[in-house]
């Protein structure tokens, strides 16, 4: 049996401890908040010994592998110290708040010889995104040329805290949830980006952090896409991502499926849309975790891919700040 403590009593920490739930020879063994009341009340929901105290959990050696689902500027001290403790970490996006941070998480999992698997939830998305990449790797429809993906929400949802809010603590709709629309983009296009043109701004919300971007990214072989990441005050919300291939076009939307565009028509393809999507992405990566850990292989989303992702924001920034083309730099 795999145990798994959750560092992060939170919001998604219970997506997390429920997918565990669901996941044969795994389960949840220890859960830390920053106040052990809190901690205390989700262990006797989702089960595990609480922890006010992460350095404690981390030494607690039923725990085999951790999710680390706290505020984005903890990331990095949490996903070093839980590998250097000898635990196996899936540690949800962001990766962290650097790439200088992405690159001691990576560092400390290859010193220490542990799995590091980067929460992009996307990757996990089945049917919908799931298909859409399989459709694209037989080929049917050619090499994508370019896309177009975009995340529009309502920014202030019930569990938006304060700490989303400010960018030295990884504040902002494109760190928290527009960088969805960037990850999917990004893996379905196939490729690294080379350089990204961006503006990014506080265009809704009273607030020191992002809830507006839109990003020109140009892969290094020379395709070119754009991302836009939008957290607005109201209306109605949208994520889709419309790809342009060789020989067809591909529209995926979370909210409706994949369809498939030739001959000027659209064909929608059978079941590729679960409601559930969400929850169900995040057992499927605790499926992915689970294996690579007792089967000694490969995860499906590597720290280096986390950080590429994390480079492609800090290149947005500099670029609408700069009002220039950025190089990526990882």
């Amino acid at each position: 049996m795999l145990g798994v403590g959750i560092l992060g009593a939170g919001f998604f920490g219970a997506f997390h401890a429920r997918a565990i739930a669901a996941v044969p020879d795994i389960s949840v063994v220890a859960v830390c908040a920053e106040e052990l009341a809190l901690a205390e009340v989700f262990a006797a929901e989702h089960g595990g010994k609480p922890y006010g105290d992460w350095r404690a959990m981390l030494g607690d050696k039923s725990v085999d592998a951790v999710a680390i689902t706290a505020p984005h500027h903890l990331h990095c001290e949490l996903a070093v110290a839980a590998l250097q403790a000898g635990k196996h970490v899936l540690l949800e996006k962001p990766m962290a708040l650097s790439v200088a941070e992405s690159s001691r998480i990576i560092a400390a999992a290859e010193t220490g010889r542990r799995k590091l698997m980067v929460g992009q939830i996307m990757h996990f998305v089945w049917p919908c995104l799931v298909v859409a990449r399989q459709i694209l790797d037989r080929g049917e429809l050619g090499k994508p040329v370019t896309g177009s993906s975009s995340l529009q929400k309502i920014w202030m949802e019930q569990n938006r805290r304060g700490w989303h809010l400010d960018p030295l603590t990884g504040g902002g709709m494109l760190m928290t949830a527009g960088i969805h629309a960037l990850d999917h983009l990004i893996w379905l296009m196939n490729g690294r980006v080379g350089s990204v043109s961006a503006a990014v701004g506080t265009s809704f919300h009273d607030q020191k952090a992002d809830d507006s971007a839109m990003m020109l990214l140009r892969f290094t072989d020379g395709r070119f896409a754009q991302a836009a990441s939008i957290g607005f005050r109201d209306g109605g919300g949208t994520f889709d991502l419309d790809l342009v291939c060789e020989r067809g076009t591909l529209r995926i939307d979370l909210d409706r499926g994949v369809a498939i565009g030739q001959n000027g028509k659209w064909t929608d393809v059978p079941n590729s849309h679960d409601p559930a999507w969400m929850q169900n992405a995040v057992v499927r990566e605790w499926q992915a975790m689970a294996a690579a850990i007792v089967h000694d292989t490969d995860v499906p989303v590597t720290g280096d891919y986390g950080r590429h992702i994390i480079a492609c924001i800090d290149a947005a920034m500099i670029s609408a700040r700069e009002r220039r083309d950025v190089e990526v730099s990882a």
